[in-house]
């Protein structure tokens, strides 16, 4: 500890004797102060809602952690190599970043930057999300029999819990709202094998596939529940999240051009 964070830390005991915690500080642990500022940097760094029930639980984590630093020390955690490897790895990372912060200068984002991204994300958002159920049987006889059951007017819902094999018999076949990329295929069928995805697709809400889809052994029986359009956030709610990206792809490129031309420069030998 320094000698600057030494007074720190005695002033804080000697104010607390006297009238609690000092101005500034929100605990003080076996002598070591946990400052206010402290718990603000906890706060911003959650990225959560800022709340007193958040700031309860992000100081009572703050104290832990002292208390466990303070442990570790008294064990002499702090002389073994690699922790001594960290802080100095943990040194170098802070001064290289506050290197870049200082001397390069990525291109500034623009608003039109922003809106045109906003533009492509939009346009590579589905049109539409679906709700579906399914029924996953064993063979062609028993999806055979499943869909005699439907056409006399059984209840899908009802036949699911009797017949599915899949996890979702329990609620009746229903799985949750999803869309699909296009094509659709494997790994863009929100989950679900292609063909059914495909059958999924062309079915009217309320409408349930008259063939069953063949996936391996099983056979589905594929129902629309229900289908709406997939909501599209406005650009003033991802703006900044946008504005974030494309600060940091700027910065990425700026690092790139930097480091070209510091290798130009440098004499390496490998």
């Amino acid at each position: 500890m320094t000698s600057s964070a030494q007074a720190q830390h005695h002033a804080a005991l000697t104010h607390r004797a006297t009238s609690g915690l000092p101005p500034g500080f929100v605990a003080i642990v076996n002598g070591t102060a946990i400052s206010k500022s402290q718990l603000d940097d906890a706060v911003r760094g959650s990225r959560q809602p800022h709340t007193q029930e958040l700031r309860r639980a992000l100081k009572h984590d703050l104290i832990t952690r002292e208390l466990l630093r303070q442990l570790a020390e008294a064990a002499h955690y702090d002389t073994r190599p690699e922790v001594r490897q960290a802080v100095d790895a943990a040194r170098v990372e802070l001064e290289t970043r506050l290197y870049i912060k200082d001397h390069i200068h990525p291109e500034p984002v623009s608003d039109a930057q922003i809106s045109a991204r906003y533009d492509e994300i939009v346009a590579s958002l589905h049109s539409d999300e679906y709700l579906p159920r399914i029924i996953e049987v064993a063979g062609e006889a028993t999806a055979k029999e499943v869909l005699t059951q439907l056409d006399a007017g059984g209840d899908f819902a009802a036949l699911a819990r009797q017949y599915s094999l899949s996890p979702s018999k329990g609620a009746g076949g229903l799985l949750n709202w999803m869309d699909f990329k296009a094509p659709t295929s494997e790994g863009n069928a929100g989950g679900l094998a292609p063909p059914v995805a495909l059958a999924l697709k062309r079915l009217p809400v309320g409408g349930t596939a008259l063939v069953p889809v063949a996936v391996n052994d099983l056979r589905v029986i594929v129902r629309l529940d229900a289908k709406r359009a997939s909501p599209v956030p406005t650009l003033d709610q991802m703006k900044d999240t946008i504005r974030l990206q494309l600060e940091d792809l700027a910065l990425r490129k700026a690092c790139a051009q930097f480091a070209t031309a510091l290798l130009d420069d440098a004499t390496i030998v490998q």
